[in-house]
Protein backbone atom coordinates (compact mmCIF):
# COMPACT_ATOMS: atom_id res chain seq x y z
CA UNK A 1 0.00 0.00 0.00
CA UNK A 2 1.59 3.55 -0.61
CA UNK A 3 0.45 7.09 0.65
CA UNK A 4 0.09 9.90 -2.09
CA UNK A 5 -0.36 13.17 -0.16
CA UNK A 6 -1.26 15.68 -2.71
CA UNK A 7 0.08 19.54 -1.42
CA UNK A 8 -2.92 21.91 -0.68
CA UNK A 9 -1.13 24.20 -2.93
CA UNK A 10 -2.30 22.19 -6.20
CA UNK A 11 -6.42 22.83 -5.37
CA UNK A 12 -6.34 25.35 -8.45
CA UNK A 13 -3.94 23.58 -10.84
CA UNK A 14 -5.09 21.72 -13.58
CA UNK A 15 -2.32 19.13 -12.56
CA UNK A 16 -4.82 17.91 -9.49
CA UNK A 17 -6.99 16.54 -12.04
CA UNK A 18 -4.44 14.73 -13.78
CA UNK A 19 -2.38 13.35 -10.30
CA UNK A 20 -6.16 11.89 -9.01
CA UNK A 21 -7.05 10.13 -12.32
CA UNK A 22 -3.73 8.84 -13.00
CA UNK A 23 -3.91 7.59 -9.25
CA UNK A 24 -7.38 6.09 -9.74
CA UNK A 25 -6.31 4.53 -13.07
CA UNK A 26 -3.28 2.46 -11.82
CA UNK A 27 -3.67 2.51 -8.06
CA UNK A 28 -6.98 0.82 -6.79
CA UNK A 29 -6.96 -1.51 -3.98
CA UNK A 30 -2.80 0.06 -3.45
CA UNK A 31 -3.25 4.10 -2.80
CA UNK A 32 -4.35 5.98 -0.14
CA UNK A 33 -4.88 9.89 -0.90
CA UNK A 34 -3.84 12.09 1.93
CA UNK A 35 -5.02 15.65 1.26
CA UNK A 36 -3.44 18.84 2.27
CA UNK A 37 -4.90 21.75 3.38
CA UNK A 38 -4.44 24.63 1.39
CA UNK A 39 -6.93 27.83 1.10
CA UNK A 40 -8.63 26.18 3.70
CA UNK A 41 -5.56 25.79 5.88
CA UNK A 42 -4.81 29.27 4.73
CA UNK A 43 -8.29 30.96 6.16
CA UNK A 44 -7.10 29.13 9.57
CA UNK A 45 -4.08 30.86 10.37
CA UNK A 46 -6.01 33.78 9.08
CA UNK A 47 -8.72 33.42 11.45
CA UNK A 48 -6.05 33.18 14.36
CA UNK A 49 -4.40 36.17 13.74
CA UNK A 50 -8.07 38.05 13.94
CA UNK A 51 -9.14 35.85 16.56
CA UNK A 52 -6.31 34.50 18.75
CA UNK A 53 -7.56 31.39 19.65
CA UNK A 54 -4.97 28.02 20.78
CA UNK A 55 -3.58 25.69 18.24
CA UNK A 56 -5.55 23.65 19.47
CA UNK A 57 -8.77 24.82 17.59
CA UNK A 58 -6.46 25.26 14.61
CA UNK A 59 -5.55 22.14 14.59
CA UNK A 60 -9.22 20.67 14.89
CA UNK A 61 -9.84 23.65 11.81
CA UNK A 62 -7.06 22.53 9.65
CA UNK A 63 -8.26 18.52 9.93
CA UNK A 64 -11.93 19.90 8.61
CA UNK A 65 -10.13 21.93 6.22
CA UNK A 66 -8.16 18.75 4.89
CA UNK A 67 -11.62 17.12 4.83
CA UNK A 68 -13.29 19.72 2.42
CA UNK A 69 -9.88 19.31 0.22
CA UNK A 70 -10.59 15.49 0.55
CA UNK A 71 -14.36 16.07 -0.64
CA UNK A 72 -12.77 18.42 -3.57
CA UNK A 73 -10.49 15.40 -4.94
CA UNK A 74 -13.68 13.04 -4.64
CA UNK A 75 -16.26 15.77 -6.48
CA UNK A 76 -12.80 16.28 -9.03
CA UNK A 77 -12.96 12.53 -9.30
CA UNK A 78 -16.17 10.62 -8.03
CA UNK A 79 -14.49 7.09 -8.40
CA UNK A 80 -11.86 8.12 -5.24
CA UNK A 81 -13.64 7.29 -1.69
CA UNK A 82 -13.65 8.81 1.45
CA UNK A 83 -12.42 7.30 4.69
CA UNK A 84 -11.84 8.56 7.99
CA UNK A 85 -10.39 5.95 9.69
CA UNK A 86 -8.35 2.70 9.06
CA UNK A 87 -10.88 0.46 8.79
CA UNK A 88 -12.68 2.44 6.10
CA UNK A 89 -9.58 2.80 4.25
CA UNK A 90 -8.90 -0.50 4.30
CA UNK A 91 -12.23 -1.72 3.04
CA UNK A 92 -11.72 0.60 0.42
CA UNK A 93 -8.43 -1.10 -0.73
CA UNK A 94 -10.05 -4.55 -0.54
CA UNK A 95 -12.55 -3.39 -3.14
CA UNK A 96 -9.86 -2.67 -5.20
CA UNK A 97 -11.12 1.40 -4.86
CA UNK A 98 -8.47 4.33 -4.22
CA UNK A 99 -9.07 5.98 -0.97
CA UNK A 100 -8.91 9.91 0.14
CA UNK A 101 -8.18 10.24 3.86
CA UNK A 102 -10.45 12.25 5.90
CA UNK A 103 -8.38 13.05 8.74
CA UNK A 104 -11.11 14.09 10.94
CA UNK A 105 -10.98 11.17 13.65
CA UNK A 106 -7.57 13.32 14.50
CA UNK A 107 -9.65 15.75 16.42
CA UNK A 108 -8.75 16.62 19.62
CA UNK A 109 -10.12 17.84 22.83
CA UNK A 110 -6.89 18.18 24.84
CA UNK A 111 -3.46 19.23 23.06
CA UNK A 112 -0.85 16.63 22.42
CA UNK A 113 2.58 16.67 19.63
CA UNK A 114 0.07 17.08 16.60
CA UNK A 115 -2.03 20.22 17.68
CA UNK A 116 0.75 22.91 16.47
CA UNK A 117 1.97 24.92 13.19
CA UNK A 118 5.20 22.40 13.00
CA UNK A 119 2.97 19.78 12.47
CA UNK A 120 1.12 19.92 8.89
CA UNK A 121 -0.06 17.71 6.32
CA UNK A 122 3.08 16.60 5.61
CA UNK A 123 3.20 14.75 8.89
CA UNK A 124 0.18 13.65 9.14
CA UNK A 125 0.63 11.51 6.27
CA UNK A 126 3.41 10.48 7.29
CA UNK A 127 1.81 9.33 10.45
CA UNK A 128 -1.23 7.73 8.31
CA UNK A 129 2.01 5.88 6.84
CA UNK A 130 3.14 4.42 9.82
CA UNK A 131 -0.23 3.20 11.54
CA UNK A 132 -0.84 1.76 7.99
CA UNK A 133 2.64 0.17 7.51
CA UNK A 134 2.24 1.50 4.36
CA UNK A 135 5.43 0.70 1.98
CA UNK A 136 6.09 4.16 0.20
CA UNK A 137 5.08 7.48 1.13
CA UNK A 138 4.98 9.83 -2.10
CA UNK A 139 5.00 13.98 -0.85
CA UNK A 140 3.41 15.90 -4.17
CA UNK A 141 4.20 19.61 -3.64
CA UNK A 142 3.36 22.17 -6.44
CA UNK A 143 6.90 23.48 -6.70
CA UNK A 144 10.16 21.31 -8.38
CA UNK A 145 11.75 19.39 -5.61
CA UNK A 146 15.11 18.26 -6.24
CA UNK A 147 15.59 15.14 -6.88
CA UNK A 148 17.18 13.33 -3.33
CA UNK A 149 16.98 16.35 -1.79
CA UNK A 150 17.39 16.11 1.62
CA UNK A 151 14.39 16.09 4.08
CA UNK A 152 16.01 18.47 6.35
CA UNK A 153 16.54 20.93 3.77
CA UNK A 154 13.42 20.68 2.03
CA UNK A 155 12.01 21.45 5.64
CA UNK A 156 14.09 24.59 6.48
CA UNK A 157 13.31 26.27 2.64
CA UNK A 158 10.03 25.37 4.27
CA UNK A 159 8.68 22.84 1.05
CA UNK A 160 7.74 20.04 3.99
CA UNK A 161 7.11 21.22 7.36
CA UNK A 162 9.62 21.18 10.72
CA UNK A 163 8.36 18.30 11.93
CA UNK A 164 8.25 15.80 9.04
CA UNK A 165 11.99 14.90 9.13
CA UNK A 166 11.36 13.29 12.70
CA UNK A 167 7.84 11.36 11.81
CA UNK A 168 10.08 9.51 9.12
CA UNK A 169 13.36 8.81 10.16
CA UNK A 170 13.21 5.30 11.42
CA UNK A 171 10.34 4.73 8.85
CA UNK A 172 10.43 1.25 7.34
CA UNK A 173 8.62 2.84 4.26
CA UNK A 174 10.16 4.56 1.57
CA UNK A 175 9.86 8.40 1.36
CA UNK A 176 9.81 10.37 -1.89
CA UNK A 177 9.09 14.04 -1.68
CA UNK A 178 8.07 14.56 -5.91
CA UNK A 179 6.94 17.80 -7.96
CA UNK A 180 3.53 18.03 -9.45
CA UNK A 181 5.51 17.60 -12.80
CA UNK A 182 6.17 13.83 -11.14
CA UNK A 183 3.17 12.36 -12.61
CA UNK A 184 4.89 10.33 -14.92
CA UNK A 185 7.15 8.93 -12.61
CA UNK A 186 4.40 8.44 -10.03
CA UNK A 187 2.44 6.34 -12.85
CA UNK A 188 5.55 4.29 -13.76
CA UNK A 189 6.59 2.97 -10.61
CA UNK A 190 2.77 1.88 -9.53
CA UNK A 191 2.40 -0.09 -12.76
CA UNK A 192 6.01 -1.84 -12.24
CA UNK A 193 5.06 -2.76 -8.44
CA UNK A 194 1.14 -4.07 -9.97
CA UNK A 195 0.63 -7.41 -8.97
Amino acid sequence: MWVVKIGGSLSHDPALREWLTRLWEVGGGRVVIVPGGGDFADAVRQYQQEWHFDDLAAHNMCLLAMAQYAILMQGVVPELVLASNEDRIRRALRDGRVAVWVPTDLMRSTPDSMTNWDTTSDSLAAWLSTSLNAERLMIVKSCEVEANAPLEALASKGILDRRFAAYVRDANYVVEVLSKSDVGVMRDRLLNVAV
